[in-house]
């Protein structure tokens, strides 16, 4: 008799962990399917922080919660711009990849140290999950807000002013705006051929 209980237990444990590995390749599916609509994803990402934003000033309240989530933005933000390899830490090895800081030497691909769909997602979990807060009492720690607007813009002001100089120390641009394109040779052969 004890040892078919025994033998219930594994079994019992393999369906948690099959129903886990199901939904986990249910949620990877979902990822993937919304990977290629950039637009769309960050629609719904600002969405998603407006209608948490109109709780907050219609519930009057989880200040601290909306200052957390705030901060981790902005964190997430920096790590968006910044370059995976950073050649502000990067003056010990000098065999390893380094930005060009002249028009003369080699181009090398600007590579974030977020990449921007984990950006997306860790925007929306955490939008989503400061939203599930906010309907619980015992997060509703009572603060004086304006010190905490204060403090949130101040930071962010010295944040961005130190990210943008390392911007132009380093000579990078996050972002494709304004970045010259290259042609390819197929292209460039169309073109002449006009």
């Amino acid at each position: 008799m004890m040892h078919d209980e025994d033998l219930d237990g594994p079994s019992r444990l393999n369906v948690v962990s099959q129903t886990i590995f199901r939904m986990s390749q249910i949620y990877q599916s979902w990822q993937d399917r919304w990977a290629p609509h950039v637009v769309w994803r960050w629609v719904f990402a600002v969405t998603l922080l407006l209608l948490f934003l109109l709780r907050i000033l219609l519930v009057q309240g989880w200040y601290i919660i909306t200052y957390g989530l705030g901060i981790y933005h902005l964190n997430l933000f920096i790590a968006f711009l910044t370059p995976k390899i950073d050649p502000a830490m990067d003056f010990d090895d000098a065999d390893g990849p380094e930005l060009p800081t002249k028009s003369n030497e080699e181009f090398r691909p600007f590579i974030r140290r977020l990449p921007e769909f984990k950006f997306w997602h860790a925007v929306t979990v955490s939008t989503i999950s400061a939203t599930a807060m906010t309907f619980f009492e015992m997060f509703n720690i009572p603060v004086f807000w304006p010190i905490l607007v204060m403090y949130f813009i101040t930071l962010f002001c010295i944040t961005m002013k130190r990210q943008i100089k390392h911007m132009l120390k380093y000579r990078y641009l996050p972002f494709t705006h304004g970045k010259p394109r290259y042609q390819s040779h197929q292209e460039e052969a169309t073109r002449l051929m006009k």
